[in-house]
């Protein structure tokens, strides 16, 4: 157990970006009410997805994070998290036959309800009210009812997230994920698509590699990794009241863990070494994600990882660099180094989206160019420094949204008003989703030839 170190630690330090309930007495009996329910997530599976991100640490794999910005109660249905997952499958194999290794495949979904904030006030016109922090916080509406922060909204939250996670595992071990399915997981609006092409061709290889395979007895019936899928769940524990409800002692080995999800994350807004959000991840055994911004120096770097891996655990911590595609270049290099230089496990992700971030025609949105160009930095960085890039962290959706410019289908700043959805920040659609994955492949497959061709004295 982290020294000195309890589930209620982090009432002891300072802490930013938390709503102020109203009544003291109706948030304590709703965290007392959540610490009677069963966990979201078991140990044993945190301790899968640490296992295999220690693999992504040592170059072995690739990590795939995505999903919503923050999920809402009103767009909670099967056929959003159905086509959530279509999607994600579509880029997991786009991206497994690029990389030619396993893809760890982890949602930002079942829990993603809380946004920080940069401002504890919204202004429309001359009325001010207190910020919009998320389905499980208050709501959206621009009335001052709605804005009221509302301990009871976790509960929702609670069951929500129940009733995502039980129909995700259906999914991903019923028969779903099973690789005989892989043309059934085009989504509808992407088959007239400039990817719809590209992606049949490598379902079509998919398919006749699996009736080679069937045709000498391996099939999805005996091979259980033919037709199921690990898939787990991850959220910024931003709220740590509700998690430190969902906060249970594992029977096998003692230790304590966040149940509300397989990996948490702590914000570039709340990663100072001394305050709440810090302090409780350090004493969990998740997998933790740890967001840097531009402000991240490499000495605050090392620090937080020595508080957050002491035992420079491989697996442990993500680095999930969210930089802008103009700053990724000034910053991402001296954090490597540093991180090389004292020997730490770590596995470097790349968040191309929080960075790029723009207002046009009145919409918050993210130039796809811009989302891409922040990639290819992130790639060309590690491989001169020789490290390893890997995994891609995205906030993305199987909904035929309009939220971010560009792409194959060139989406412009007229096109925003047509669907644009989001509670909070711009989600790439599907099909956008899947062009980046198929770029993503390309890099990969570069990095795999050039690697081949130095082992090989050919460069």
């Amino acid at each position: 157990m982290a020294q000195n170190w309890t589930p209620t630690s982090w009432r002891q330090k300072p802490i930013s970006q938390v709503p102020d309930f109203p009544d003291a007495s109706v948030l304590a009996a709703t965290e007392a009410q959540l610490a009677t329910y069963p966990p979201l997530v078991f140990a044993g599976e945190a301790r899968n997805l640490k296992k295999a991100l220690a693999n992504v640490s040592e170059g072995r794999g690739f990590l795939l994070q995505g999903g919503d910005c923050a999920e809402s109660f009103a767009e909670h249905g099967a056929d959003t998290i159905r086509d959530f997952f279509r999607a994600f499958l579509q880029m997991a194999v786009v991206l497994t036959f690029g990389a030619q290794q396993p893809v760890v495949k982890v949602g930002r979904i079942a829990g993603q309800f809380a946004k920080p904030r940069s401002s504890n006030i919204e202004r429309q016109g001359d009325t001010e009210l207190a910020s919009y922090r998320g389905d499980i916080i208050n709501g959206i509406d621009f009335t001052p009812e709605s804005r009221i922060p509302n301990p009871e909204r976790q509960i929702m939250a609670y069951r929500q997230s129940a009733a995502t996670l039980n129909l995700l595992r259906a999914f991903a071990m019923g028969g779903y994920a099973n690789l005989d399915n892989v043309h059934q997981w085009m989504l509808g609006f992407v088959k007239d698509s400039p990817q719809a092409e590209r992606y049949r061709k490598l379902a079509d290889r998919i398919s006749e590699t699996m009736d080679f395979m069937k045709a000498i007895g391996i099939t999805p019936e005996t091979n259980p990794s033919l037709r199921e899928t690990d898939f787990f769940t991850s959220h910024e524990a931003l709220l740590l009241g509700y998690e430190q409800a969902l906060t249970r002692v594992d029977s096998t080995s003692g230790d304590w863990y966040a149940t509300s999800g397989h990996m948490i994350w702590i914000g570039d807004r709340t990663r100072q070494p001394d305050h709440a959000h810090v302090e409780y991840c350090r004493g969990i055994k998740n997998p933790i994600g740890l967001k840097c911004g531009p402000s991240m120096t490499a000495d605050g770097l090392i620090e937080l990882i020595d508080i957050l891996n002491p035992a420079n655990e491989a697996g442990r911590l993500t680095l999930i660099c969210r930089f802008g595609h103009d700053k990724v270049a000034e910053h991402l290099p001296r954090l490597i180094r540093a991180v090389q230089r004292e020997g730490k496990k770590v596995v470097w992700s790349c968040d191309p989206m929080h960075g790029n971030t723009i207002t046009l025609n009145s919409y918050k949105t993210r130039p796809f160019e811009r989302i891409l160009s922040e990639v290819e930095s992130f790639f060309q960085i590690h491989r001169a420094e020789g490290t390893h890039p890997g995994g891609i962290h995205i906030e993305m959706t199987g909904n035929d949204v309009t939220e971010c410019t560009g792409g194959a289908r060139a989406l412009s700043g007229a096109d925003l008003g047509d669907r644009y959805h989001t509670h909070c920040d711009p989600r790439l659609n599907a099909d956008q989703a899947l062009e980046l994955a198929f770029l993503l492949a390309e890099r990969m497959k570069g990095g795999r030839d050039e690697k081949r061709m130095l082992v090989n004295g050919w460069a």
